[in-house]
C-alpha cells in the first residue's frame, strides 16, 4: 500500500512538474540538395496555438531573433544569411517600442551552404525565441549536423578563381556574405551589478548541492495555478452579466407573461407547465451557449490570443462599446430585423412540443436583443481577450445560466411572481447606468491601440480626466442631478391638500450608488499628478506615459546576476533568497517590474528583506568555455552565460518560461511555491511575505 502511494505521488509530481515545462515549438531539421555545389539546412518548425516564434534580424535591443551560428564548416561555406518564410506578421510593439516582426502556427528557417571540397561537413544550431501573450520562452537552440559528398572538380574550380581574385585587388574574406553579429544587449540595459565576475565564475557551481533538483518540494509547497482561477472568472463575470441584463426592460416584464403562458397552457397537468418552463430556460441556455461555441469556432485559438494586443481589434472594440453605450443612453435602439423574429414566432405557433419551446426561446434572445446585445457584446470583447480557447462559450454558459434562471424558478414557485418587483423607471435608469460603465471600458481598448501605434493621445492623465468626468457624471445621475431624454419624468408628490409639491427623490439605493461613484471619480484625481491609483492601474495606461509625475516610483535593482555568488551573499547576510528567472526580451518581466516591483511594500520586501538574483535567460556573454551537459538522456553544450541559468531554470525547478519566481533558503531549498505571471499585487505581497515568514521559522529552529 506504501509502495502503490509513493508511486501515485512520484506521478502526481511528475506530471505537475511537466505542467510548468512549456514545449510550445516543435523543430525537424533536415538538408535539402540544391545543386552540384549548394546545399540547404532547412529547420521546419510547428508552432502550438496562442505562442509565435520571432524572425530574423531584428534590432539588438529588442526581442530574441532567429540566428544560426555555424561551429564546424569542413568543405563548405555559409552563403548569405539565415532566411524566414511563411506568414511573417508585423506588430508594433510598445514595450519595445518597435516593430516587431514574427510567425503563427509554423516557420521554415533556411541557411545555404556553399559546397567547396569533395566532402564536407558541417555542424552548428539555430537560436530563437518564442513568446504567448504572458511568457516567453529562453532562447532556444535547435543542433545540426551533416555530412555528404561534394564534387571532385570544386578544388580545380577554387584554384582558377583565385587569381581573378588577385587581378581584382580583392581577398577571398572580402567578397564572402557579411555574417550578423551576435546580439548585443545596450550598456544601460544591463543591471547595475558588475558582470565580470559572472563570466570568470560562469563555469562554477554546476553540480554543487545549490544545483539540486528541488522540482517535488516546490510542487509539494504548490505553485502558482491560473487557468482553473481564469475560467471561474470569466463563469462568473457572465453570469454576473445575465443578471444585468435580467433586470432590463426588454427582459424582465416578458418573465411573468412567459411563466404564466406556460402554467395557464397546462391547467389540469401543472407539472406539464413546470416541465415546459425548465425546458424553457434550458433552451435559453442552449441557445446562448451555442452562440459561446460559435464565436470559438469562428475566431480559433490563436486568433483570440491576438485580440489583447492586435491594435486593430482594439479600435474595432472601441467603437463597438461607444456605440452600444450610445444605445443605452437612448439616443437610438440597436433592433433586428422584425421579420426575424417574427418568422421564429410564426414557427413557434404552428409547431409543438419541444421545438415549439425551444423556438420560443430562440424568440426571446431576438426581441430581447436591443437590451442584452450590448452586455452579450462587451461579454465577448472581454472574454475574448483571456487565454481561453473556450472563454466565449464559458461566458455565455454563465450569461445563460443567470437568464434562464428566474423563468424557472417562478414556474416551480409561482407565488414568488406576485413579490417580484413591478416594471418601472428603475429599468431604465440601470440601462443608462450600464451605458457609462461601457463608455468606460470603451476607453480601455483605445487606449492599446493608442499604445501600439505610438499616437500618444491617450496618455495616462487624458484617460484619467476622461474616467473622472464618467464616473463623476454618473454619481450625478444616479443622485437625480442629470437626467436623460429617455427617462420617465419624475414623479410629483401630492400634498394632504391635493395640491402636487416639489417631485420625489431618487430611491436611497440609487443615492448610494451615486456617492460610491463620486467617490470613485475623486479617488482618480490625484493621479493627475502622478499617484499609483492602484484600483485602475488595469485599465489606465502606464505611468511612463505620464507627462507630469510628483510620484517618484520605487526603483529596484537586483543584487546580484549570478546564482551561486548570489547565494553565498545571502548565506552571509542571513537573509532568503528571491530567484528572479527573467529575459531582457521578455515583455511580461518588464510588465511584472513596472506594475508590481513598484509598489513600496513590493519593493521595500525584494530591497531590504531579500537578496535578489535575476538571472537573464537571453544573456547572450560567452562562457569562458562551453559546457557539455547531458539532459533528458541527451548532450547538450552550454555556450552563454544564459544557456547556463536556462539549465538551471528546468534542471533545478523544472519550468522554462519566463517570468518565474522563487524564494529559496540559503541551502537553495524552496521556502513556498513558485510565482509566474499575476499583476495581482495583493497575491505577490502575499508570496513573499509567506517565503520571509517561513525564513524566519527555519533560522528559529534548533
Amino acid at each position: 500500500m506504501k509502495r502503490t502511494a509513493s508511486l501515485l505521488l512520484i506521478i502526481m509530481v511528475t506530471l505537475t512538474a511537466l505542467a510548468q515545462m512549456h514545449d510550445p515549438v516543435h523543430f525537424s531539421v533536415s538538408q535539402k540538395k540544391v545543386s552540384a555545389t549548394e546545399v540547404d539546412v532547412v529547420f521546419t518548425g510547428k508552432i502550438d496555438a496562442g505562442w509565435h516564434v520571432y524572425s530574423t534580424d531584428l534590432p539588438s535591443d529588442g526581442p530574441i531573433a532567429a540566428t544560426l551560428t555555424t561551429d564546424k564548416a569542413e568543405g563548405a561555406k555559409a552563403q548569405g544569411k539565415l532566411k524566414a518564410q511563411g506568414g511573417e506578421k508585423e506588430q508594433f510593439d510598445p514595450l519595445f517600442n518597435m516593430k516587431v516582426r514574427f510567425f503563427e502556427n509554423s516557420v521554415i528557417f533556411v541557411q545555404r551552404y556553399k559546397i567547396t571540397g569533395e566532402k564536407y561537413d558541417i555542424k552548428g544550431f539555430l537560436e530563437y525565441g518564442a513568446c504567448n501573450d504572458r511568457n516567453c520562452m529562453p532562447p532556444t537552440q535547435v543542433e545540426f549536423n551533416f555530412q555528404g559528398e561534394g564534387v571532385k572538380n570544386n578544388a580545380k574550380d577554387e584554384k582558377q578563381e583565385k587569381p581573378a581574385l588577385e587581378n581584382s585587388g580583392k581577398t577571398e574574406e572580402s567578397l564572402l556574405p557579411a555574417i550578423p553579429a551576435k546580439d548585443t544587449l545596450k550598456a544601460n540595459d544591463k543591471p547595475a551589478t558588475d558582470t565580470t565576475a559572472i563570466v570568470t565564475n560562469a563555469s562554477a557551481g554546476i553540480g554543487t548541492p545549490l544545483w539540486a533538483p528541488v522540482t517535488s518540494e516546490l510542487q509539494q509547497l504548490g505553485s502558482q495555478e491560473e487557468g482553473s482561477r481564469s475560467w471561474l472568472y470569466i463563469f462568473l463575470m457572465g453570469f454576473a452579466g445575465g443578471l444585468l441584463a435580467l433586470f432590463t426592460p426588454c427582459v424582465w416584464p416578458i418573465i411573468p407573461m412567459t411563466v404564466s403562458f406556460f402554467l395557464k397552457r397546462s391547467k389540469d397537468d401543472k407539472r406539464k407547465g413546470i416541465r415546459d418552463a425548465i425546458t424553457y430556460g434550458l433552451s435559453i441556455i442552449a441557445v446562448y451557449l451555442g452562440l459561446g461555441l460559435l464565436i470559438t469556432a469562428l475566431f480559433g485559438a490563436s486568433s483570440l490570443n491576438a485580440l489583447a494586443t492586435n491594435a486593430v481589434f482594439n479600435i474595432f472594440f472601441f467603437l463597438l462599446l461607444v456605440v452600444f453605450a450610445l444605445s443605452f443612453f437612448g439616443w437610438f435602439e440597436l433592433r433586428l430585423p422584425s421579420k426575424w423574429s417574427n418568422a421564429v414566432d410564426n414557427k413557434a405557433s404552428s409547431t409543438s412540443g419541444l421545438l415549439s419551446i425551444f423556438l420560443m426561446a430562440f424568440t426571446l434572445t431576438l426581441v430581447s436583443f436591443s437590451c442584452t446585445g450590448p452586455i452579450i457584446g462587451f461579454l465577448l470583447v472581454e472574454v475574448s481577450t483571456q487565454n481561453s480557447i473556450i472563454g466565449p462559450a464559458i461566458g455565455m454558459l454563465g450569461f445563460a445560466l443567470a437568464l434562464a434562471l428566474p423563468f424557472t424558478l417562478f414556474a416551480l414557485f409561482p407565488t414568488w411572481l406576485k413579490q417580484a418587483p413591478k416594471s418601472g423607471s428603475w429599468m431604465n435608469i440601470l440601462k443608462v447606468s450600464l451605458g457609462f460603465i461601457e463608455l468606460a471600458f470603451a476607453l480601455k481598448f483605445f487606449s492599446v491601440a493608442d499604445l501600439a501605434y505610438g499616437w500618444r493621445l491617450l496618455d495616462r492623465e487624458v484617460f484619467l480626466v476622461l474616467w473622472i468626468v464618467i464616473f463623476a457624471m454618473l454619481g450625478a445621475y444616479l443622485v437625480g442631478w442629470l437626467r436623460f431624454q429617455s427617462d420617465e419624468p419624475l414623479p410629483v408628490a401630492i400634498s394632504e391638500t391635493g395640491e402636487p409639491c416639489s417631485p420625489k427623490a431618487r430611491p436611497v439605493g440609487c443615492i448610494m450608488l451615486g456617492m460610491i461613484s463620486l467617490a470613485f471619480a475623486l479617488y482618480m484625481v490625484p493621479g493627475l499628478w502622478g499617484a499609483p491609483c492602484k484600483a485602475v492601474s488595469a485599465f489606465a495606461p502606464p505611468m511612463s506615459t505620464q507627462d507630469f509625475n510628483l510620484y517618484k516610483a520605487n526603483e529596484v535593482r537586483a543584487h546580484f546576476t549570478d546564482y551561486d555568488e548570489g547565494m553565498a551573499a545571502a548565506k552571509s547576510a542571513g537573509k532568503p533568497v528571491l530567484i528572479d528567472f527573467t529575459g531582457f526580451g521578455c515583455v511580461n518581466c518588464r510588465k511584472m517590474e513596472a506594475a508590481v516591483w513598484t509598489d513600496p511594500s513590493v519593493s521595500s520586501m525584494l530591497s531590504d528583506d531579500y537578496v535578489l538574483i535575476s538571472l537573464f535567460v537571453d544573456d547572450k556573454t560567452p562562457l569562458p568555455e562551453p559546457l557539455q551537459i547531458t539532459e533528458n538522456g541527451k548532450e547538450r553544450t552550454l555556450r552563454t552565460v544564459g544557456d547556463k541559468w536556462s539549465y538551471l531554470q528546468r534542471s533545478k525547478f523544472g519550468a522554462n518560461a519566463q517570468p518565474f519566481y522563487v524564494a529559496l533558503d540559503n541551502d537553495g531549498h524552496p521556502l513556498t511555491g513558485s510565482y509566474s505571471y499575476d499583476e495581482d499585487i495583493a497575491k505577490y505581497t502575499e508570496f513573499l511575505g509567506q517565503g520571509i515568514d517561513n525564513f524566519k521559522k527555519l533560522q528559529a529552529q534548533p
